[in-house]
This record gives structure tokens, C-alpha cells and sequence, in this order.
């Protein structure tokens, strides 16, 4: 199952390269109407915040008996980052390489270990294997938005999903 769970993040990062890769400098950078909403620099930005903060968890809920991590302020995170100044060739192949390690990792997580409990924030525990799975459908959510593309991932997942 790590095998299966490192390959989906592969296959993703790989599969999402070249469309990302594609998207212009001047395209990255431009807000939406309202000043509220991430550019796709700032939103690909947020998914690197979501690999990093997502990586301790993976390596604690593989190391430890279960996992109890602290959610994160995802906009103050984006801000601080400043990924809007960044040149989005940068937060792309950041974004890449990243994941690639990740995925590496995953790659070396024990099997049994996929069922360590975890626990964010005041939420219910999920298991790691969920945790990894969950990551990917983020990834997949949040790269669709910013490509603008016509169908966007679901996410969260619906709830019969996550049984």
C-alpha cells in the first residue's frame, strides 16, 4: 500500500507538471475580482505550506504510536512565504521537487504503519493512509482551480468517501 500511495503522488506531480509548467508568469500572478481569493502563484504557494506541514505528520505518524499535529494558518503562511513576488518558475519546480521527496518517503513508510492514528487540530483521528490519500485529492483540488480548469476536484472528500 506505501508503493500504491507514493506512486498516486507521482503519478500527480508528474501529470501536473507540464500544464503548470505551461501557465504563464504574467497568468501566475493575477487575482482574482475581489483581492480575497490566492493567484495560481500564491495558491500552488499554499500547496507547498500543505507539503511541508504535511510532511512532519507522515514522518511522525510512521515514527511515533500515533501523530497529534496543530492545523495551520494557511493564509498567514502564503503572506509570510511571499510566493506572489516569487518568479512562478520557481514555486513551480519547488512545488515538484517537494513532492518528489514526499513521495520518496512515502515510499519507505511500513505498511502497518499506514494505520497509525492522527489527529489535527480538535479533529476526529484519521489513519496515515488516509492522511497520504487525502494530501493527493487536496493536491489534485487545489491544481485544478488555479489551471481554471472546467471540472475541479471535489474536495474534501464527501463523507462516504472517507468511511
Amino acid at each position: 500500500m506505501p508503493r500504491a500511495l507514493a506512486a498516486l503522488l507521482r503519478h500527480t506531480t508528474d501529470g501536473e507538471l507540464p500544464a503548470l509548467r505551461n501557465l504563464s508568469e504574467t497568468l501566475s500572478a493575477v487575482k482574482p475580482a475581489g483581492g480575497d481569493s490566492w493567484s495560481p502563484k500564491e495558491e500552488l504557494g499554499h500547496l507547498i505550506d500543505s507539503a511541508a506541514n504535511n510532511h512532519i505528520r507522515f514522518v511522525l505518524a510512521a515514527t511515533e504510536p500515533e501523530m497529534r499535529g496543530l492545523p495551520y494558518a494557511q493564509n498567514a503562511w502564503v503572506d509570510l512565504h511571499g510566493y506572489q513576488e516569487m518568479p512562478w518558475t520557481t514555486v513551480v519546480d519547488f512545488w515538484y521537487q517537494y513532492n518528489s521527496f514526499l513521495a520518496e518517503l512515502v515510499d519507505r513508510i511500513p505498511a502497518e504503519k499506514l494505520e497509525a492514528k492522527c489527529f489535527i487540530g480538535t479533529s476526529t483521528n484519521v489513519t496515515l493512509g488516509f492522511l497520504i490519500e487525502d494530501y493527493v485529492l487536496h493536491m489534485r483540488h487545489h491544481i485544478d482551480h488555479l489551471l481554471a480548469r472546467p471540472v475541479v476536484t471535489a474536495y474534501p472528500a464527501p463523507a462516504t468517501a472517507k468511511a
